[in-house]
Formats: C-alpha cells, structure tokens, sequence
C-alpha cells in the first residue's frame, strides 16, 4: 500500500525481503556453479596424471628403441634424387618390446612417434571408435582417453588409408601436443616430418606430406576405397595441406591418417597425413 506517493515500512520491508531471497538464491547458483568447476578442474588434473604416470611407467621399462635395419624395404622411392624422402629413409627406425605391452593391454596394435612433439604412445584398437575416447591404456575410466586406430583397419596389412586418433588435451598429452604441427619452429624444421610406427609384425617410417584444419568430416577418415576413389582422395588430402611439403603422393601410396581436436569446443580437427616410406619385417 502507498500513501501520498510513499512505500509503507511493511511495503519496504516485503521487497527488502524479497531481495534478499533473490540475491541469496543467486548466491547458492554461483556457489554451486564454482564447485561444480573446481570439481571438473581437479578430475581433469587427476585423469591427466594418471595418462602421464602410465606413460611414465611404460617410458621407464624401456621398451622403445632405435634401430638401423639392413632389410628394411624402401617403399616407392621418388625418381628425384634431391626428394627429402632419401634423407628420411636414413633415419633410425623404432622397435618395440610388444609382448610387455600387451601384458598391460592385450588391445595394444602399435606404438607411434611423431618427431618433435611429445606424441610417443602405445596405439590400441578396439571394436569401436568411443571405448577409448573416455578410457587410458590401463582401460580406467578416463576423460583424456587414449591414442587408438579405427577399429575398420587391418593394423597387421596397413589399409590405404590407417586413421589414428587421440584427444587434444591443453597439458599436451596424448595428442595435445600435435597442434605445435602448425607453428613453423616445427613444420621448419624438415627433421620433424616423420612419423615412427612399430606394430608386432613391421617397423615403419611415414614421411608427413600434408597438414590442414577442418570441420569435423567423414571424408579425411574413409578407409575403403576403389582405385578411382582413392586416386582422388590422395589428390584432395595433398591440396588441401596449408603447409608446402616435398613429397609427394599418389595412389601407390599408403596413407597414415592422424586426427585430433584444433579446438576446444571440438568444431575443427586437425589432420596430419603421411606416407609410408620405409618398412622392415619383424
């Protein structure tokens, strides 16, 4: 009620009160909202060391090494001898002590290395493409997830085109680390152009041919192919690289496709194809 224009006390007092609630239930929302975030903060930093204190401990078995190899095959080697590939070829090759691995996982497929960034994990493979998206290699329950091969490749007979995968995480685990492909300290360097793969079967190297970021897309991760669908695949993924690389591609080729998140929110990936260029028996 109003007298001659003014709030009467009980008036004032009913919307003093009613403030009061307002603020207060504001109160409650942001407090829940800041411990639900320092929740997701503390899990998130949890899940991450549990992904670095796994790959610590593998790291520490010494299970990786380099080797040289007189047997290895060069795989359709370029008839330009000035080509970078017959640099690479050169390099080291790694080997793999598969059967602690898969003491550990039996999903374990592979072991990948990508030079210059902190990309050195085991690969595993499962019957899906979401298991070890919320999984580590010790199968825990994990938001970082794992590096792992689509479950449609053949990882014993390289498919044209094998699709690796790993989450972007912003402590540059897993695949955290790959969005340095973008930065030219990297791509400037011709040394970090090559991707180390072991299997239980084969030792490889992979010469990078092409880098881009994209929308999310089924295109780049296509495994089957006939002979004209892949001829213009390795046309499309080679133009659509942003950074200028040596190599060549055709559809003599073997594709190794990586991709992971550019971004947070997960709008665009960032894809990263290479060739094979060297391989050796086991």
């Amino acid at each position: 009620m109003q007298k001659n224009g003014r709030v009467t006390r009980t008036e004032f007092h009913k919307r003093k009160r009613k403030k009061r609630i307002i603020w207060t239930i504001i109160f409650i929302i942001s407090l829940l909202i800041s411990i639900l975030c320092i929740m997701k903060i503390f899990f998130w930093n949890q899940e991450n060391k549990n992904v670095d204190k796994i790959t610590e401990d593998i790291n520490n078995e010494k299970i990786v090494e380099e080797v040289q190899s007189e047997t290895a095959e060069n795989i359709n080697p370029p008839e330009d001898k000035d080509d970078d590939y017959w640099n690479y070829i050169k390099m080291d090759m790694m080997s793999v002590d598969f059967n602690e691995l898969k003491k550990k996982n039996s999903d374990t497929v592979g072991f990948i290395k990508v030079n210059g960034t902190n990309v050195n994990y085991p690969i595993v493979q499962t019957t899906d493409n979401s298991y070890y998206l919320k999984h580590a290699f010790d199968k825990s329950s994990n938001s970082a997830g794992w590096v792992f091969a689509d479950y449609r490749n053949n990882m014993v007979n390289f498919d044209r085109n094998t699709v690796i995968y790993g989450h972007s995480r912003s402590n540059q685990t897993v695949f955290g680390s790959l969005k340095k492909v973008l930065n030219k300290s990297w791509y400037g360097n011709k040394d970090n152009h090559i991707i180390k793969l072991s299997t239980p079967t084969e030792n490889t190297l992979w010469q990078i041919v092409s880098i881009y970021t994209i929308k999310p897309e089924s295109y780049y991760i296509t495994t089957k192919f006939s002979d004209s669908q892949f001829k213009e695949f390795v046309k499309t993924i080679k133009d659509r690289s942003e950074i200028e690389f040596s190599g060549t591609l055709s559809e003599n080729d073997k594709v190794l496709t990586l991709s992971t998140c550019e971004d947070v929110a997960g709008t665009t990936r960032l894809v990263i194809h290479a060739k094979l260029i060297k391989l050796d028996k086991r």
